[in-house]
């Protein structure tokens, strides 16, 4: 753990990898003391944005201990419905070895967490507990892919929650909506969730 200046009112927290990340992310969350209003993971760093005592953080954050469980206490399991029909569908059974049935039940049958969120407004890097769809990015990203395209790149799966330029391999697609400025919170997947996916 390295604990850098943000600002004023923040730290950045680096971390050796993902898995230690999401573990002391979820041990933040778990025990946030008051003065600190928010928590932003990525993929090896945690933003500690808060009011009041540094001192008082950075203790915090010393004495707190990685959390063990997988996935954020607070949050139900998502299910998102997809058609599997993507275009890359093909490509991904090639490059993992397995036929495109086996690429659908490794998908389905893994539970799956939201590490973090980025790219856009309701974008959640999801990891599973299967590593045989780690997938590399398209050499050739789409300068277009339509809303609720389910991906696969490196150790993540996707779902893209509005048009945009992306390089993800598409596996299919979902009518879930990933971003809702009419719900609270406006983002479906939150760091934590946990997720699973089901063919529709």
């Amino acid at each position: 753990m390295h604990i850098l200046p943000a600002g004023e009112n923040a730290v950045l927290v680096e971390f050796a990898g993902l898995d230690e990340t999401m573990a002391y992310y979820r041990a933040f969350s778990l025990d946030t003391p008051a003065g600190v209003f928010d928590l932003i993971p990525a993929a090896r760093t945690v933003l500690v944005m808060f009011d009041g005592s540094r001192q008082r953080v950075l203790d915090w954050i010393s004495a707190t201990e990685p959390a063990v469980t997988t996935t954020d206490h607070r949050s139900d399991t998502v299910t998102i419905s997809v058609v599997y029909d993507g275009e890359d569908l093909d490509e991904v059974a090639r490059l993992t070895g397995l036929s495109t049935t086996e690429v659908v039940a490794a998908h389905t049958d893994q539970a799956w967490t939201v590490a973090f969120g980025g790219f856009a407004p309701g974008f959640g890097y999801l990891v599973g507990t299967d590593d045989r769809l780690h997938v590399p990015r398209r050499t050739s990203p789409r300068t277009s892919v339509p809303a609720g395209s389910v991906g696969l790149a490196g150790e993540f799966s996707g779902i893209y929650p509005r048009s945009s330029p992306g390089g993800w391999q598409l596996i299919g697609r979902t009518d879930a909506r990933l971003w809702d400025l009419d719900r609270d919170p406006p983002a479906l997947l939150l760091p934590g969730t946990a997720v699973r996916f089901e063919r529709a």
